[in-house]
């Protein structure tokens, strides 16, 4: 990685928490400035603009959060057991996340719904990638002999997603977890319900 190259990484991974606290409105330039202590050419002679900064910051944390999620499951060798380690790892949520600030899709979704047809596609794409991710490890589990065959892999992906983000949006209204842990009380329940 050349020097430009990582000039610009170190104003992405300075940026990704202030953007994804405070939003995309709610940032401004000098909060960029402040926090990687450069001039505003350093900034802007390696972005053309903040909209270019919010989307690859945004990519970013897409990036670290699919890290994240994918190391909290690889230590487990059953479906059963990667859907368990994914339940632990959201009822402490956000304390383990890997970029501060709540959830991306909540935070830049919202803010994209009509705003920034861009960022509201990105924001789209990793919905879709963690709803088919969920949709694999139940087909894996499927294939394995964990759970019944008939148990439609798709819809549980769709209500695992939304009701986790559902959960995590009113948990951080709140400030407790106590709907995260009915929610996933549930998610368990459906799972037990469909295990062979």
């Amino acid at each position: 990685m050349g020097k430009a190259e990582k000039t610009r990484q170190f104003i992405i991974e300075k940026a990704a928490p202030i953007f994804n606290r405070k939003g995309v409105a709610g940032t401004s330039i000098s909060d960029i400035l402040k926090a990687t202590r450069l001039a505003k050419g350093g900034v802007y002679g390696n972005f053309s603009s903040k909209e270019e900064i919010v989307m690859e910051v945004f990519d970013y944390i897409a990036g670290e959060e699919k890290l994240q999620l994918r190391k909290v499951t690889a230590t487990a060798n059953t479906s059963a057991g990667k859907f368990e380690a994914l339940f632990e790892y959201y009822s402490t949520f956000p304390k383990n996340q890997r970029v501060a600030g709540g959830c991306p899709m909540l935070n830049f979704g919202v803010e994209a719904d009509d705003t920034n047809p861009g960022l509201k596609k990105k924001v789209s794409e990793l919905v879709l990638y963690y709803e088919s991710r969920i949709a694999k490890m139940v087909q894996y589990g499927k294939d394995n002999g964990e759970f019944k065959p008939e148990w439609d892999e798709k819809k549980f992906a769709v209500k695992m997603f939304t009701m986790l983000e559902g959960a995590i949006l009113v948990s951080s209204v709140l400030g407790h977890n106590k709907q995260m842990l009915v929610v996933l009380d549930a998610l368990r329940e459906e799972m037990k319900h469909h295990s062979l």
